[in-house]
């Protein structure tokens, strides 16, 4: 530190040379003096009045400050000190300092007393001009002098004891002329310690801050932190990327379910890196990068952390956000760094989690594009299949938005396989149930195939969530097993929301959700072809005073195909709350629960007609497309491709099936209304019917099927 300082103190501040001495001790051996380097300020004393309120102050406090802070500007002297001019022994202190702070008590430097000399020309009263106390400061007869705490005026004591305050005007050389005169100085009690940090802080911050520079360039430029280093913050163009030499994810294939395709997939990229004499020996090549697509929960990241726990080559994980900066061009020193690194590994995995961070489509959207994001992908492509090639190594990458993803990212050559990771079928989720298990104590009434079928669309996440929550409702019910209770609540309060069994329901509300959701099972049952009813409740979930479940077809779920009857009995299941409204309360006294059945029955109508060619007038034609998606500069808005003459017919046919499927369910209800209210006085009772419930009132009342 002192080879630091001494440097700027040579071009900053004015030294002089004070002995001091410690008080004698009463024996008389003499001991050795102290010999401290007492610098003087050079805060060059602004041309205005503040700059001297501070000065006096803090020049003497950094004479001390810098003494005991340089190593170099401390040195023992045990012989007696020369006397030059500019040099004076001080004797130990004199003044009385049994009031005096200890901080004053260590600012107090003591000069010897001069001479006994003539005080007939000292001036006279409390109040010296400035030119009479310098004279009288280098004549010798000023013993010491006080600053004020603010440095604008000073206190002095001559050699005959008199004392008189003096005004301090602009002066750089006073402190000077007191040293060399051997006038003992000393400042004021009062906010010193204050004006102490602040003078310490102005004269340490540029030390501070052109080390902190100095360190920081060290790191950015190979020092420690650089390259090689540990890592710093001028890091910025080093890849973040977690490396592991030996994968140890403790994951492998077996430990992932439902998604057999994938696997297979991977387990020959898996098996290349293990066996590549058997592929190279017909002339095949290693895939160069797999890019892995799926909904959000699937289990893409899970398949990656297999691949690398299988595979057992070095590996490289980064998420693709880590490659965008604020700073134009890191991403991209990012990438090249990342890449370095796995060629140096090779043949090694680099697996880039949400690539559609930085791959999507460059220049594209309605503001243009990301300089930032483009530099990124433009070395990106590169990297994966650039004027260099890159042998060895394997990128494996995830995203959810295949759809966003630049063309050039997507060719063979950068990734030559695309691995559909999708929700998984009714064993797929069997087998990822019994895996969410483990260390679960399950009753004995768990089933499975049950919960599977009851659970269509679930990703493995939610299936594990699903799992969790069962755990959390047994253990709030203080049971030591998991039952299907728990397991068939968590489904609900997933789906729909947790219960408000504490909410304020009167009896006419109560029977108005009852008959309402009666109505929706009531036509669901008899419509043909159409899903069979689980479960009907009418306990408030979320923002629903009632629910019907339907348990969906596997096979309709898997494939997408959805029947024309099909859409016409949904339409109809929809609009069968509101009509039992109607049939049992009146037109006039029916409410606003059936918005989003309405909303649902629009939408199946108009797809119906304007996608599905399932209008006769309007015949197999499809008008006004899907609207796109702006920022991937596609039209903000469908375009209307078709006349007003057109519209009027669409308008016309939407309304026709709205009206059918209408006067369908109100056949069904008004034809089996016994049983409409024998199901909503059930539903009164116990707040919930299950399926065989409800399918035991059809036996009884020997409902049949709806014939058109």
């Amino acid at each position: 530190m002192a080879s630091t300082i001494n440097p700027l103190l040579s071009s900053s501040i004015i030294g002089t040379q004070i002995f001091l001495s410690p008080p004698t001790p009463k024996t008389t051996k003499s001991l050795p003096f102290r010999k401290f380097l007492v610098t003087r300020s050079v805060l060059d004393r602004k041309s205005d009045s503040q700059t001297l309120k501070t000065f006096s102050s803090q020049a003497t406090l950094a004479a001390l400050l810098f003494s005991s802070l340089t190593p170099q500007a401390l040195a023992l002297d045990n012989s007696s000190p020369q006397t030059p001019s500019p040099v004076i022994q001080a004797e130990a202190p004199k003044p009385n300092l049994s009031n005096a702070s200890p901080f004053s008590k260590n600012l107090l430097l003591t000069a010897p007393k001069p001479q006994t000399q003539s005080t007939s020309d000292l001036p006279e009263g409390g109040q010296w001009r400035y030119s009479e106390f310098l004279n009288a400061v280098k004549k010798g007869k000023v013993e010491r002098v006080r600053f004020g705490k603010d440095g604008s005026a000073l206190q002095l004591t001559a050699i005959d004891g008199r004392r008189a305050t003096v005004a301090v005007p602009n002066d750089p050389a006073l402190i000077d002329i007191l040293a060399m005169n051997g006038v003992d100085i000393s400042v004021a009690e009062g906010d010193s310690g204050n004006g102490l940090f602040n003078f310490v802080g102005n004269l340490l911050f540029p030390f501070l801050a052109i080390a902190g520079l100095f360190f920081l360039f060290r790191r950015g430029q190979g020092g420690p932190g650089g390259p090689g280093g540990l890592g710093g913050p001028m890091d910025f163009g080093r890849s973040k990327s977690k490396f592991q030499e030996v994968p140890e994810t403790g994951v492998t294939f077996a430990d992932v379910a439902g998604a057999d395709q994938a696997k297979l997939e991977l387990q020959e990229v898996v098996d290349f890196l293990k066996n590549p004499d058997k592929y190279t020996a017909l002339g095949a090549k290693i895939p160069k990068g797999c890019l892995l697509v799926g909904p959000p929960g699937t289990g893409k990241t899970l398949l990656a952390r297999a691949v690398a726990g299988e595979a057992g080559v070095p590996f490289f994980s980064c998420a693709a956000s880590e490659f965008v900066e604020l700073f134009v061009g890191v991403g991209a020193s990012r990438v090249r760094d990342l890449f370095e690194k796995a060629k140096s590994k090779a043949p090694c995995i680099v697996f880039i989690d949400e690539i559609d961070a930085v791959g999507r489509q460059r220049g594209a959207g309605l503001g243009g594009g990301n300089d930032e994001r483009e530099q990124t992908i433009n070395q990106l492509l590169t990297e994966l299949d650039g004027f260099s090639g890159n042998s060895g190594v394997i990128v494996l990458a995830a995203t959810n938005r295949p759809d966003v993803l630049d063309s050039a990212l997507l060719r063979p050559g950068r990734f030559d396989r695309q691995v559909t990771v999708d929700r998984p079928d009714v064993a797929g989720r069997v087998k990822i149930l019994q895996v969410h298990s483990r260390g679960k104590a399950l009753a004995k009434d768990v089933d499975f195939e049950k919960i599977a079928r009851r659970t269509p669309g679930f990703t493995g996440a939610d299936l594990q969530n699903l799992m969790n929550e069962a755990a959390i409702l047994a253990a709030r019910r203080d049971l030591k097993e998991i039952s299907k209770d728990e397991i068939s609540d968590a489904l609900e309060r997933i789906i729909a929301g947790p219960e408000k069994k504490n909410a304020v329901v009167s009896e006419e509300k109560k029977k108005l959700v009852a008959y309402h959701e009666a109505g929706h099972a009531l036509v669901g049952a008899l419509m043909p072809e159409y899903d069979p009813v689980a479960k009907i409740s009418i306990i408030p979930r979320g923002q629903a005073g009632g629910l019907t479940f339907f348990a969906p077809s596997e096979e309709r779920l898997e494939s997408g195909l959805y029947s024309r009857s099909y859409l016409e009995n949904q339409m109809a299941v929809a609009l069968g709350g509101r009509i039992a409204e109607e049939v049992i309360f009146g037109e006039e006294n029916v409410t606003t629960g059936a918005s989003n059945d309405f909303m649902q029955v629009s939408r199946v109508a108009r797809q119906m007609v304007e996608r599905f060619g399932f209008s006769k007038k309007i015949g197999q034609v499809a008008i006004g497309g899907p609207g796109g998606n702006p920022f991937l500069g596609q039209q903000m808005s469908s375009q209307k491709d078709y006349s007003m003459a057109t519209a009027d017919v669409v308008d016309t046919e939407v309304r026709k099936l709205v009206e059918t499927a209408y006067s369908r369910a109100k056949q069904i209800i008004t034809t089996h209304v016994d049983i409409l209210h024998k199901l909503a006085q059930l539903l009164m009772e116990k707040e919930t019917v299950d399926g065989e419930e409800f399918m035991s009132l059809f036996i009884d009342g020997k409902a049949e099927l709806y014939v058109a």
